[in-house]
């Protein structure tokens, strides 16, 4: 079974940080590109931050300068980690990941949610 299992969401005061993982499990080989989206409520899911599996990354221009994506190849983790965070930062953010699977195929899959509350 493969599975993105992600982490680190909570409760942050506004200028606070948080640092997400997305950790790919069963059989994976490999990573091929990620993207971090998030939906708030009553909203529609966006596209946050992506990265390739060459390492090219690309922000959504309201995070662009707050958050770094990044990867661990070893660990076939993705972090987001998030920087100068705002209330209108609140949301469920979701990993999806394309993994390269042991035997060669490639399947997206998503993780299951993790909640990021930011207090004024």
């Amino acid at each position: 079974q493969v599975q993105l299992v992600e982490s680190g969401g909570g409760l942050v005061q506004a200028g606070g940080s948080l640092r997400l993982s997305c950790a790919a499990s069963g059989s994976i080989f490999s990573i091929n590109a990620m993207d971090w989206y998030r939906q708030a409520p009553g909203k529609q899911r966006e596209l946050v931050a992506s990265i390739t599996a060459g390492g090219i990354t690309n922000y959504a221009d309201s995070v662009k300068g707050r958050f770094t994506i990044s990867r661990d190849n070893a660990k076939n983790t993705v972090y987001l980690q998030m920087d100068s965070l705002k209330p209108e930062d609140t949301a469920v953010y979701y990993c999806n990941g394309n993994l390269r699977l042991v035997g060669g195929s490639n399947r997206w899959s998503w993780g299951q949610g993790t909640q990021v509350t930011v207090s004024s």
